[in-house]
């Protein structure tokens, strides 16, 4: 598009958006179509009366701006940094995008409206939402002054594609050596706990596992939004609900961990511990649950005892209580980190042992080849624990 016909563009959308409001009618093809028709003055060619009906279904009922990076398969998050400072994210690190908005006004408006979608509230009351869209798309906004200078909006998107180990190797995820260990903790039960910091891969390595389990067995997936996508026949999802604008009908993932244990599950997942619902799944894995697993967000393996004892404060756990009911629901730990490269991969994998006042990792397994305290024992307990269920 030249200059000057990007300079016609963003004032049609405006009016038109102002016109459709204006009506009542809702933001379908024809309605919006007919409002372009009569603010272009039929001055336009086809192909550019198509492209603005495009940009103001995407500016009504769409991401707006963002919508074309939302629609691209290999973007995984979309970051609004201020009008003019788009970046996104294709799984190999962050990358300036070529999108632009008006000013601050239009990114607040489309924060507003996604938070709309997503059933919440965005304005100077509260000036922060942190929600799913219907499309499952994860949407966090926060509004000036809070944000200082800029409206800030940042869209993780979930892919309804499920990967599987051969996929995760040629990502360079997984090797051929952490691949066979982690398909064993699976076949062996073990209960697991994948750590790592923000945008690490988790959830899809955890999706990814669970595309392992028996088909015979029952999986039943706690989140908080569902992000999780295992390839398995036999999955039943339970998804946490925020209040509404009123502040009622709250479902938290402690009600949801609780249901769980009640429907029969041959593996309980919890898509990530973040709260007082720790006390419920340690309880649920103590309870002859084997095989149940869950994400932390931590920043090495080692640090793990330490996050999940913050977490079991919140429901009133002592430190005690915690470490006993840790060591003996969990067996390993698998840690993702992210490179300098932005490439998501298995850094370790570790053991769980009490140590005196403490309970700490012990690595059984490092991406760089490193001999590990904890490998003979890791082997020997998978030896022992396929043999067992297989």
């Amino acid at each position: 598009m030249d200059p000057t016909t990007a300079d016609v563009t963003t004032p049609i959308v405006d009016r038109v958006r102002r016109r459709l409001a204006s009506s009542g009618l809702s933001p379908s093809r024809p309605a919006v179509a007919g409002f372009v028709r009569a603010e272009s003055g039929g001055l336009l060619t086809d192909a550019h009366l198509l492209q603005l009906v495009r940009e103001a279904e995407d500016e009504m009922s769409g991401a707006g701006a963002v919508e074309p990076l939302l629609r691209d398969p290999e973007v995984t998050d979309v970051l609004v940094n201020g009008p003019e400072e788009v970046w996104i994210d294709r799984g190999s690190g962050l990358e300036r995008a070529a999108v632009r908005f008006a000013d601050d006004a239009a990114v607040r408006r489309l924060a507003a409206r996604l938070a709309a979608a997503a059933g919440r509230r965005l304005d100077d009351s509260a000036p922060w939402v942190d929600a799913s869209l219907p499309d499952g798309t994860r949407l966090h906004a926060i509004l000036p002054p809070v944000s200082v200078g800029a409206t800030r909006l940042s869209l993780r998107v979930l892919r309804p594609r499920a990967f599987g180990m051969d996929d995760l190797i040629v990502a360079g995820t997984v090797t051929e050596q952490s691949r066979m260990l982690l398909t064993d903790i699976v076949r062996g039960r073990l209960a697991f706990l994948v750590s790592g910091g923000t945008g690490s891969g988790k959830t899809t390595l955890l999706s990814t596992l669970l595309g392992l389990v028996d088909p015979a067995e029952r999986i039943v997936l706690v989140e908080d939004a569902a992000e999780l996508r295992p390839r398995h026949p036999h999955v039943v999802r339970l998804v946490a609900r925020p209040p509404n604008v009123e502040g009622t009908g709250q479902v938290s993932l402690q009600d949801l961990v609780r249901q769980a244990l009640r429907m029969r599950p041959d593996r309980l997942i919890v898509g990530e511990t973040r709260g007082a619902e720790v006390a419920d799944l340690l309880a649920a894995l103590n309870t002859g649950h084997d095989g149940g697993a869950g994400t932390v967000h931590a920043n090495s393996a080692a640090e793990v005892p330490t996050r999940m004892e913050a977490l079991g404060a919140l429901a009133g756990l002592s430190r005690d209580a915690i470490q006993g009911q840790l060591v003996a629901a969990v067996d390993a730990v698998i840690h993702l980190r992210r490179d300098r490269a932005g490439v998501r991969r298995v850094h370790e994998i570790g053991l769980l042992r009490r140590d005196g006042d403490g309970v700490t990792v012990l690595p059984a397994w490092r991406r760089d080849g490193a001999e590990c305290e904890a490998g003979p024992r890791l082997r020997a307990l998978l030896a022992e624990r396929v043999e067992a269920t297989w």
